[in-house]
């Protein structure tokens, strides 16, 4: 950047003092705040964010510096806008794995294979040759190993079967009414509005940072943005 273009150092000072104004609206809005959910301290916390930004960005180009600040990512819940007394729910779960020990997947595949070869040949479409298929084919085991077990039972024991997590996140929206039965199972996720979010968890490596070495994983779900 030339030197005609960066900031001044009235304009990076003047940033500065905003977010020292911001974070006392800020704390202000906490301290009178009216309960779990008071829209004041949501406003107050987005402005926060901003003034950090600006702040941030103003100094790294004047100063070729930076701030500890984490400003939050433009995945943020927009404010919510359903229903005050929700009738129904929908619980949204994404949860992301690695096939770190195909090996080990391929065994247990094959272990329910022959314990099961109904559940090989619904995976497989092969009722003669299911176990072979299901013990050399990662795409027949995850057919197997999903068609077998509860997506729960497979987090709590996802090592076992060679696999290994990543990030994960589970949204809870509100809606008006159930949905009609059969309804949303071609587009599950399609009509999911952010909006109607009541609360969301997510779990991710990028937090390992903020834990002890003797914290427990389970300390990883946290609600994201909407509590903060």
């Amino acid at each position: 950047m030339s030197d005609a273009a960066q900031p001044s150092a009235a304009e990076v000072r003047a940033a500065a003092e905003a977010v020292k104004a911001a974070l006392d609206r800020h704390l202000d809005a906490v301290e009178r705040r009216s309960g779990p959910e008071d829209p004041a301290v949501y406003a107050a916390f987005d402005e926060v964010a901003a003034a950090a930004e600006a702040y941030d960005e103003l100094l790294y180009d004047a100063y070729d510096e930076v701030t500890p600040f984490e400003i939050p990512g433009n995945d943020a819940l927009p404010a919510y806008a359903g229903p005050e007394e929700p009738s129904a729910l929908s619980v949204l779960i994404r949860r992301d794995y690695t096939v770190a020990k195909p090996q080990r997947l391929l065994h247990q595949a094959q272990r329910i294979a022959a314990l099961d070869p109904d559940a090989a040949s619904d995976a497989t479409g092969r009722a003669a040759d299911a176990a072979a298929v299901v013990g050399s084919s990662v795409h027949a085991a995850l057919g197997v190993l999903f068609g077998e077990y509860e997506p729960d039972e497979i987090a709590s024991r996802h090592r076992e079967f060679g696999l290994e997590e990543g990030d994960s996140t589970l949204w809870v929206a509100a809606a008006d009414e159930p949905a009609e039965p059969g309804e949303w199972l071609a587009a599950p996720f399609d009509h999911a509005d952010p909006q109607r979010v009541v609360c969301r968890f997510d779990v991710s490596s990028v937090f390992d940072e903020e834990l002890d070495d003797d914290d427990d994983e389970d300390d990883l779900l946290e609600p994201a943005d909407r509590t903060r």
